[in-house]
C-alpha cells in the first residue's frame, strides 16, 4: 500500500464529510426551519459489554411474556428472548441428597427487555447474574422473574447464570400416562422423566416443546458412578478426591422435555446401526445380560423404520435401561429411557415399546410439535409404527387394533377431546395414542399405502430439525396426495363424532357413556 496516496484519500474523505454535514444543516434550516443536530462520534467511549449503547433502544424496554400462551399449558416457555445454548453443571453427591448445580443460558433478546422469565420450580436459589452482573430474581410460582441491572436491547445477546442447590427428590404427578415425572430415583442414582413440563424441576429453562437449543452437560460424580446425558461423551476427567467429571455435548438442539441425564453404576454397550450409526446402550451393571436379547434388536428396528421414514435424523442412538419405578418409557433425544421391566417380559411388548420410542426420534424429536394440541402428530405416529411393526412380527393385527380403537373413538373424544383438540388433564391419554394412530390409519385407507408412505417420508424430510403443527401436516399431505385433504382430515382431527372409516363401512362406533 502507498502510504502517501492513502493519506490523500483520507483527507479528501474528511473534507467531503464536512461538506455533507454543512449541507445537511443548511437544508434543515432553509427547508423545514428545524435545526438538525449531528452529534459528534469522536472520542466517544464504546459501550461496555452487556450494556446498551446510548440510543440503542428503538423501543421502550418491557417485560418478556411469562409464557408462550399455549392454549393447554399457557405458562410453558417464555417470551422476549430465544435461547442459543445451555450449559448445565451438576455436582452430584448421593441418591436423594441435594447437591450444587448451575445453569448458563446464552440467549438473544427478541424485544427490548426490562425483565424476563425462566421456567424454574423448586430447588434452592442462590445467585442470578446477567452478563456477569448480579440481577434481581424473584420467584412467582413456577416462574423465575429476572430483572437485569440494565435493560437489554432488542437483538442483543446476553448470558444469564443461575446458581442453585438441586433437589433430586422433586417429582410431580399427572392423572394420565405420564403419572410421576421429574427426577426419577434409582437404587444408586437417578434418571430424568421431564415430559411434559418437568424440566423446570431440574434446571431453569425455556420449557416448551417448540423451543430447542444445544446443551453442554458437566456432571461430577463420586468414584464408581457413571454419568450419561444426551449426545456424545466429550471428556471424562478426574477431579480432586477421586471424583469424575463427565462432559457431554448434545450435538443437536434439544427441547427441554427431551433432556436426559442419568447417574448410576452403568455399563456402556456399544454397537452399530445402519451405515455405521453409533449405538450405545446404557445399562445398570446387573442387567446387561438379562436385557441383551431385546436391546440387540435396535439395529433391526432402525433399518425397519428407515425403510418407511428415511434416514435416522441424529448422529447416534441408544437405550438407557431404567432400573426404577418409572411407569412409562420416554423418547429422550438420542437416548431413549426404557424401564427394565419392559425388557424382561414378553418379546412382542418389548419390541413394540422399543420401536415406539425410536419412532419418536423422527416424529416428535426431529420434527418438533408447534404446540401441545399437536401432540397427536408425535404420539400417533409412534403408536402407528409400533402397531405396524408388531403386526409384522406376530403381534396383534394392525387392522384389528384399529377396529377396536374405532369403536371407542367417540368415547375418547367425549372424555379427552378430539385428536388435535385435547383437553387437560387428558393430554397423554388413549386418544393421543391409539386414537391418533387411527387418524393415520384412516388417511392411509383414504389415499392408499403408496401415497401414504410418500406423505410420511415427505413429512419427516421436509420438517427435519424444524417445528411443525397440524395445519402443516394437512397442507403437506394434500400436496403429496394431489388433492385437498382438509375436508377429510378436519372431522377426524377436530370433530365431536368419529367419521366413517374409508373401506370399512361395517365398522361401528360404540355409544358414549356420559357418566
Amino acid at each position: 500500500m502507498d502510504i502517501t496516496s492513502e493519506r490523500g484519500r483520507v483527507h479528501r474523505r474528511v473534507r467531503a464529510r464536512r461538506a455533507a454535514l454543512a449541507l445537511t444543516g443548511a437544508v434543515g434550516i432553509a427547508g423545514t426551519a428545524v435545526l438538525v443536530a449531528v452529534p459528534s462520534t469522536e472520542h466517544r467511549a464504546p459501550p461496555r459489554p452487556g450494556h446498551p449503547a446510548p440510543g440503542a433502544f428503538a423501543e421502550a424496554p418491557s417485560p418478556g411474556a411469562r409464557g408462550l400462551g399455549d392454549p393447554l399449558l399457557p405458562l410453558d416457555g417464555n417470551g422476549g428472548y430465544t435461547v442459543a445454548h445451555y450449559t448445565l453443571a451438576f455436582d452430584w453427591r448421593a441418591p436423594g441428597t441435594p447437591f450444587p448445580a448451575s445453569a448458563a443460558l446464552r440467549a438473544t433478546a427478541t424485544q427490548a427487555l426490562s425483565r424476563f422469565d425462566l421456567d424454574f420450580a423448586g430447588n434452592t436459589l442462590h445467585t442470578v447474574t446477567v452478563d456477569g452482573t448480579p440481577a434481581k430474581a424473584v420467584r412467582d410460582g413456577d416462574e423465575l422473574v429476572v430483572t437485569p441491572a440494565r435493560p437489554i436491547p432488542r437483538g442483543r445477546g446476553f448470558t444469564v447464570r443461575v446458581a442453585y442447590t438441586a433437589d433430586p427428590t422433586q417429582r410431580r404427578h399427572r392423572d394420565d400416562a405420564i403419572q410421576d415425572y421429574g427426577w426419577v430415583p434409582t437404587s444408586d442414582g437417578t434418571l430424568l422423566s421431564p415430559q411434559p413440563d418437568g424440566a423446570k424441576m431440574i434446571f431453569p429453562a425455556d420449557d416448551h416443546p417448540s423451543v430447542r437449543a444445544p446443551f453442554t452437560f458437566r456432571i461430577t460424580t463420586p468414584p464408581g458412578l457413571t454419568a450419561v446425558a444426551n449426545g456424545r461423551l466429550v471428556e471424562r476427567a478426574g477431579q480432586p478426591g477421586g471424583r469424575i467429571r463427565w462432559t457431554y455435548d448434545s450435538e443437536h438442539p434439544v427441547a427441554a422435555q427431551l433432556v436426559q441425564l442419568a447417574i448410576g453404576k452403568f455399563t456402556f454397550v456399544d454397537g452399530r446401526g445402519p451405515r455405521g450409526l453409533p449405538v450405545r446402550d446404557v445399562v445398570p451393571d446387573g442387567l446387561v445380560g438379562d436385557t441383551e436379547a431385546y436391546r440387540s434388536l435396535t439395529p433391526e428396528h432402525l433399518a425397519w423404520l428407515e425403510q418407511r421414514l428415511g434416514p435416522y435424523p441424529f448422529r447416534r442412538y441408544g437405550v438407557l435401561v431404567g432400573d426404577s419405578d418409572l411407569p412409562v418409557a420416554l423418547e429422550t433425544q438420542s437416548l431413549s429411557v426404557v424401564p427394565s421391566a419392559d425388557l424382561l417380559g414378553d418379546r412382542i411388548d418389548a419390541e413394540r415399546n422399543l420401536v415406539h420410542e425410536l419412532t419418536h426420534h423422527w416424529t416428535g424429536d426431529s420434527v418438533a410439535i408447534r404446540r401441545w394440541s399437536d401432540l397427536w402428530l408425535s404420539e400417533g405416529h409412534a403408536r402407528f409404527y409400533e402397531l405396524l411393526y408388531g403386526d409384522t412380527r406376530g403381534g396383534p393385527g394392525l387392522e384389528d387394533m384399529m377396529r377396536s380403537a374405532y369403536a371407542q373413538h367417540d368415547q375418547w373424544r367425549h372424555d379427552d377431546g378430539a385428536p388435535a383438540e385435547p383437553v387437560e388433564p387428558g393430554l397423554f391419554r388413549q386418544m393421543r395414542y391409539d386414537g391418533s394412530a387411527l387418524v393415520l390409519y384412516a388417511l392411509r385407507e383414504k389415499v392408499g399405502e403408496d401415497t401414504f408412505e410418500r406423505i410420511e417420508r415427505s413429512w419427516v424430510s421436509t420438517y427435519r430439525g424444524r417445528v411443525a403443527g397440524t395445519r402443516d401436516f394437512v397442507r403437506l399431505a394434500s400436496h403429496v396426495a394431489g388433492e385437498d385433504l382438509t375436508p377429510f382430515l378436519t372431522p377426524w382431527l377436530y370433530g365431536a363424532h368419529t367419521p366413517p372409516m374409508p373401506g370399512h363401512p361395517d365398522w361401528q362406533v360404540d355409544p358414549v357413556d356420559e357418566d
